[in-house]
């Protein structure tokens, strides 16, 4: 397996975590406020990560654990970046979706497939003319997806929609970055903390949590801070290295197919012949970017995976 398809696979794998998570967000806003649920999710996730990073601390070469003591000054800069943006960015789609409807929201969230390469522009990052191809299939098998009636007029929540779509651009591209230069995991723990004590500041200027309604909660809580938030977000950062960024990005967006599928398999939520040709539309989009231009792309990109 080549390193290009084995990154592709760790991103789907997240993307469908957070496709499945959408579900359990929906179901934890009956319970507490939007801050609240980022809040508790995310000091879940950065809980999870402390047996693993104590695992992988004590296998450490003194040589490793040198090259990590000089980085830690980038690793605590790039925590706390990544952190800063994720926290702006989720809570952005949480109040967004309370303005909006969930259709518009998934579509205008996933408009980061498209800032990201055009953001990654202004960084320098080379995107070729099939790239672009497939983010114009990606964008058309989202709206198929995701609006129903063709109303794309910009209200209060499609506003917040699009904050949260330029903020995750951001983040990804941040997490672009950081990630091959300092510990993957110890950056996603670093992010979990930050957004988790942003969040909290937020809970408790603007909202009136009880551990009453987090304990309702708590199972929609753990998946998402357990799964969708240790699980998810560290393997993004992980599968990033070495990736180009919008080819992530086109793939952590298949999470708008797979919350669809998932409301159809757990809630009971039909699909539309127009969404399911969304889906697949959206489908080609990814295996357009996975195929090579030419035989010798393929040769030497497999031989730049070995070294």
């Amino acid at each position: 397996m080549s390193f290009k398809v084995r990154q592709s696979l760790l991103l789907l794998l997240t993307a469908t975590i957070w496709g499945v998570a959408f579900v359990a967000q929906s179901v934890g806003m009956d319970y507490v406020g939007p801050f609240t649920f980022s809040a508790t999710r995310n000091f879940i996730g950065a809980a999870v990560l402390i047996p693993v990073i104590l695992f992988f601390e004590k296998g450490k070469t003194t040589e490793q654990k040198a090259a990590e003591k000089e980085n830690r000054q980038t690793l605590i800069k790039g925590g706390i970046l990544c952190g800063f943006f994720l926290c702006v960015a989720s809570n952005l789609q949480q109040f967004g979706i309370l303005y909006t409807t969930v259709g518009k929201a998934g579509f205008l969230t996933a408009m980061y497939i498209v800032l990201v390469p055009i953001l990654g522009i202004f960084l320098k990052k080379k995107v070729g003319i099939k790239m672009w191809i497939a983010v114009l299939i990606a964008v058309c098998g989202l709206y198929l997806l995701c609006i129903s009636g063709g109303d794309l007029t910009l209200q209060k929540g499609d506003i917040l929609e699009l904050g949260c779509a330029l903020f995750f651009s951001i983040q990804i591209l941040t997490v672009d970055h950081y990630a091959p230069k300092v510990s993957g995991i110890k950056l996603s723990f670093i992010q979990f903390l930050v957004c988790g004590i942003l969040s909290a500041i937020g809970m408790l200027l603007f909202e009136q949590p009880s551990w009453g309604s987090i304990l309702a909660a708590w199972l929609p809580i753990l998946y998402a801070g357990a799964l969708s938030t240790g699980v998810a977000y560290t393997l993004q950062i992980v599968a990033q290295k070495g990736l180009n960024p919008t080819l992530a990005s086109l793939i952590m967006s298949l999470e708008s197919v797979i919350s669809l599928l998932a409301g159809w398999i757990i809630l009971n939520q039909k699909l539309s012949k127009r969404e399911l040709l969304g889906c697949a539309v959206m489908f080609v989009a990814i295996v357009l970017v996975q195929l090579p231009e030419k035989v010798q792309n393929k040769s030497k990109e497999e031989v730049e995976s070995c070294t």
